[in-house]
């Protein structure tokens, strides 16, 4: 439209330009209230994370008082460090008072009689640490009888590379799991373990555990495409600053990781496979629409965002944000209240009846209230129907998606501090290191233990011993 006004001759032309500028001004009042909600978006109300919250972000508030004071309670069990087994010392020294106390006799072994048990006291302490280098010397001998000179070979346990297994474990532990810089760890093995690499050294120990864990890893996703009910999430990444997403997979024993350049739900059919038999746990991003709503669960947290949204939006989305919410916190005390019964879902199913009904005229009130953020909830979420209800009837099903927003929360962490990585290589390392110190988490195992495992069992050209419970290595080669 020009800037100025063209003549007006007849009413016609007059109303004319009316219904032009009043079609303008509904599409900017649109524009102004869509930039005014994402100006108000915060960690409350979206997907943010509460560390990019701007500081007029409302704050979060206060849990209820409980009546109880500051600390520890009366009467409850002392906390305090155990002592070690006796058979787990390495050295037990005794000490004797040398005088009484009393009369300031003489108290010297073996004049002394024991009253009790000794009082005992341990220190822990670690040794100066110094990593071992082992020279081998492979000799060069003439025959005497032919004149031929044969060179001696290195024993079959001896590793053919020049670090050995726990030394690259323990790169690969200080970098995939305690996230470091490749800098950093070849100063900790430099100052702390008496063992001086070089920063491309600690590059080719990650790369070459990498490789390593390669069977582990897909023995993992292989396991996740065979379970009943799993996790999954995705949160961006970076790669040599271009795009990439991180998605994770979380069963009950097993977490597994992979680095993508989509969003889509081809990374989620790859990871699972399109045969996937089970029930999955997310949030509502359409990458997840591929399996039926009747094997999905949406998470229930990230829904408590949306209904707070609807309470920031302020108009007709105010009162059903404002009653979602609290239908939410009901369905979430029954949740947390019958969820370790022995057989709860007939129970809980019945106890939330009521609620789903409600919450169901509640979408149809939001579908009708003519707020643009009421109607595009309630739409989706009838839509979704099904899928908010399955933990009800389905054994294994949560009502939220933290176990696996729980399990991309050292990635989220890795990425702030390394901003990505810097190749498809160490997009491999990033996945594999993560799904596996995931899974030795979720099994209780020592993630350094199994890597060191994993890395002798490599440098001696073995098969990887397996990270799925009751299989052996042979069983995984």
């Amino acid at each position: 439209m020009s800037d100025e006004l063209p003549p007006i001759r007849t009413l016609e032309e007059a109303l004319a330009i009316v219904r032009v500028l009043w079609e303008e001004v509904v599409q900017l009042r649109a524009r102004v209230q869509a930039l005014e909600a994402r100006r108000g978006q915060n960690s409350t109300n979206c997907s943010r994370p509460p560390s990019a919250d701007p500081p007029d972000a409302p704050a979060r508030p206060p849990q209820p008082p409980t009546g109880r004071s500051r600390g520890a309670q009366p009467g409850h069990p002392a906390h305090q460090r155990v002592l070690v087994p006796v058979e787990q010392v390495d050295q037990v020294l005794d000490h004797w008072p040398p005088t009484c106390r009393h009369c300031t006799a003489a108290l010297a072994p073996p004049a002394v009689h024991p009253v009790d048990e000794p009082t005992r006291h341990q220190v822990t302490e670690l040794p100066a640490v110094r990593a071992t280098i082992t020279e081998h010397r492979l000799h060069g001998v003439r025959c005497a009888a032919c004149g031929e000179t044969t060179r001696a070979v290195l024993p079959a346990t001896v590793p053919g590379g020049v670090f050995g297994p726990r030394l690259q474990a323990t790169v690969a532990v200080l970098s995939g799991r305690y996230r470091l810089s490749r800098r950093a760890v070849a100063e900790v093995c430099t100052d702390v373990l008496g063992a001086p690499l070089c920063v491309g050294s600690v590059d080719g120990l990650c790369q070459a555990t990498a490789q390593a864990l390669a069977a582990p890893v897909a023995a993992l996703q292989a396991a996740a495409q065979e379970a009943a009910a799993v996790h999954a999430d995705e949160t961006s990444w970076r790669e040599a600053g271009q795009r990439r997403w991180l998605w994770v997979v979380v069963a009950p024993l097993l977490t597994v990781f992979a680095v993508a350049s989509s969003r889509g739900s081809g990374v989620i059919k790859g990871l699972l496979g399109e045969s996937f038999g089970g029930y999955l746990i997310t949030d509502r991003w359409s990458a997840y629409t591929w399996l039926p709503v009747e094997r999905r669960q949406v998470c229930w947290a990230h829904l408590k965002r949306d209904f707070q949204a609807l309470v920031d939006a302020g108009g007709a989305a105010r009162g059903i944000g404002e009653e979602s919410l609290a239908l939410l916190a009901q369905l979430f005390d029954a949740w947390y209240g019958g969820r370790d019964e022995p057989a709860p879902r007939p129970r809980l199913a019945a106890q939330v009846a009521p609620l789903q009904a409600e919450f169901r005229a509640l979408l149809e009130r939001g579908h009708r209230s003519g707020h643009y953020k009421a109607i595009g909830l309630s739409d989706s979420l009838l839509k979704l129907w099904p899928a908010l209800w399955t933990f009800l009837t389905v054994a294994g099903v949560e009502p939220t998606n933290n176990r696996a927003e729980q399990a991309i929360r050292p990635a989220v962490l890795w990425r702030k501090n390394s901003f990505g990585t810097q190749s498809a290589a160490g997009n491999t390392f990033v996945a594999r290191l993560l799904s596996v110190a995931a899974t030795c988490q979720q099994q209780h195992r020592s993630l350094l233990a199994y890597l060191t495992e994993v890395c002798t069992a490599a440098q001696h050209g073995h098969p990887s011993p397996s990270l799925l419970p009751g299989t052996s290595a042979a069983q995984a080669a």
